[in-house]
């Protein structure tokens, strides 16, 4: 599974305005600092503004700021509202036409995988994720699978 750009970039957001609680922070600002376009960041704080993660304020001298305090802000809640679907395989949509739908046991394999995933998300908090916050920094490393190579 992967989570969309606008997930990402969305999560960066929130995390860059959490750090300036102080003041207003810009859609120009956090593109420059992310090398993020500001058209694709413009959507983003819409939809983040709509779904009351962040508060705007328009015209001269506007920007954003958050909308709760980023220990009341769960990543997996955001994550739901920001991500388009969760259709992992072809039988989570809608109009599926899997010739194994009732028959396969797949489906609820995933359907868990994606359960825990999300579960785990809603244990931390955008603060959580902050420098200086309780979690360890580091780097990200892909997991990586041992898979047996041809016979």
């Amino acid at each position: 599974m992967r989570l969309t750009t606008m997930t990402d970039y969305a999560l960066r957001l929130l995390m860059h305005v959490a750090q300036r609680p102080d003041r207003l922070c810009t859609i120009a600002e956090i593109a420059q600092a992310h090398g993020i376009s500001e058209a694709h960041l413009m959507k983003i704080t819409h939809q983040l503004g709509r779904r009351g993660w962040i508060e705007t304020v328009r015209g001269k001298g506007g920007g954003m700021r958050l909308a709760r305090a980023p220990r009341d802000i769960e990543l997996g809640a955001v994550v739901r509202s920001v991500e388009p679907d969760f259709d992992l395989v072809e039988c989570f949509a809608a109009g599926d036409r899997c010739l194994l739908t009732g028959h396969c046991r797949l489906a609820g394999v995933l359907q868990g995988a994606l359960q825990r995933f999300l579960t785990h998300l809603d244990g931390f908090t955008l603060a959580d994720i902050l420098p200086g916050g309780d979690l360890p920094a580091a780097a990200p490393s892909p997991v990586r699978f041992d898979l047996p190579g041809p016979s």
